[in-house]
């Protein structure tokens, strides 16, 4: 017999207190933009899966359609684990960006890291993070988080990490490509994103 998820759990904390840089916040709650890879928000979150494990999720998304342009799944919260995101992002941004682009997120130690803080400064991208201990200064991630969750996970049967893992693939796809939105004139990111560039063209 499958076990039930327990609901909202208490939510996964990087924060281990000034163990590095911390920048900023740039954006200051100005959560839109009218220009693509202009402001991205990235963040860590916690599934559980089976009693003895874990999956972490760490996504980047550009608030300018709401698409997540690079995410990464791992066992354990590691700096290779943000990190790994962060290059994809960094390539999609130095391809396709027409705007220097910011990257905001919380003051959890891998962001404070010298290797995040380095590949930001290198790539010419602007580092911003929430005051501490306000999690209403990244409500971009907080939301999407929270729609997540709730669309594919609370209250779901209990995964295995591998199966879960499939599961987020899935919805990643799905949220990017398929899900519409309101906001987006009822397309989805991708549709909108790809609308918008023929527009300009």
């Amino acid at each position: 017999m499958s076990c039930q998820k327990f609901v909202r759990k208490s939510r996964y904390r990087s924060y281990k207190g000034k163990v590095g840089k911390v920048s900023k916040n740039r954006i200051n709650r100005r959560f839109r933009s009218t220009i693509r890879l202009q402001k991205l928000f990235t963040d860590v979150t916690e599934f559980k899966c089976t009693e003895d494990e874990k999956l972490y999720l760490s996504p980047i998304l550009d608030v300018f359609n709401g698409e997540v342009i690079a995410y990464h799944m791992a066992k354990r919260p590691t700096l290779d684990f943000v990190l790994q995101p962060l290059q994809e992002a960094v390539q999609i941004i130095g391809q396709e960006g027409q705007y220097r682009a910011t990257i905001h997120s919380d003051q959890g130690w891998h962001y404070q890291h010298k290797s995040w803080v380095k590949t930001l400064k290198n790539n010419q991208i602007f580092q911003s993070m929430s005051r501490k201990a306000t999690c209403e200064d990244n409500s971009p991630m907080e939301n999407f988080f929270g729609l997540l969750k709730q669309e594919m996970y609370y209250g779901e049967p209990m995964l295995s990490y591998d199966e879960l893992e499939k599961r987020i693939h899935e919805y990643m796809h799905y949220y990017n490509h398929d899900r519409i939105k309101l906001k987006l004139a009822g397309h989805s990111p991708v549709q909108y994103r790809t609308l918008t560039s023929q527009s300009a063209s």
